[in-house]
């Protein structure tokens, strides 16, 4: 396959952004797609995407981003694309749509981030770019203790579900070590 579409699963500090990174580095011009965003005043947030940023060869493009249909629809740029991260994504979704409400999510809150994450899963599969997405896996560890961390936590089971389901390799990241979900040409 020419331009495979992989997802990279791992919990927190897996090393699952670094193994994206090693997968292109081979190329001079990349798309690195920041789904997180700034934080005023969160020293520890910047210090994370300084590292993220100090590990990119300088040639790469940063996008600072969470219109992800649109960079997956653009063929006009034939870089390869590495999206960093779904969860961030997810997370910048649901505060748009209002859904860590529970009376926003059961009035119209749920089918608003539904239709963002159809809608970015049908893009997801209908690249023709090179693209790579960093996801976190949230089905290994606790059940969260609130209503909108469990909301968070299986709306990302399901986005990741349906970019894997479209993707040509999948792979798990675990203590910087990566298992072969789906493989290439399978």
């Amino acid at each position: 396959m020419a331009h495979p579409r992989t997802l990279i699963l791992g919990g927190a500090r897996s090393g699952k952004s670094t193994r994206a990174e090693q997968l292109l580095a081979d190329h001079d011009d990349v798309l690195y797609v920041a789904t997180g965003g700034t934080r005023d005043g969160d020293e520890e947030w910047a210090q994370r995407v300084d590292l993220h940023r100090r590990r990119r060869p300088a040639s790469w493009r940063t996008a600072e981003t969470c219109e992800l249909e649109a960079v997956l629809a653009d063929a006009d740029d034939p870089a390869p694309v590495l999206i960093d991260c779904l969860a961030l994504w997810l997370t910048a979704v649901m505060d748009e749509c209002g859904a860590w409400e529970d009376t926003v999510w059961t009035a119209g809150g749920e089918a608003a981030v539904q239709r963002r994450c159809d809608a970015l899963a049908a893009a997801w599969r209908a690249t023709g770019r090179q693209v790579i997405a960093v996801s976190n896996e949230v089905g290994m560890g606790v059940v969260p203790a609130t209503a909108a961390g469990r909301r968070f936590r299986d709306t990302l089971g399901r986005l990741n579900m349906a970019v894997a389901d479209a993707s040509e390799r999948v792979l798990l990241v675990v203590a910087g070590q990566v298992l072969t979900v789906k493989p290439l040409g399978v």
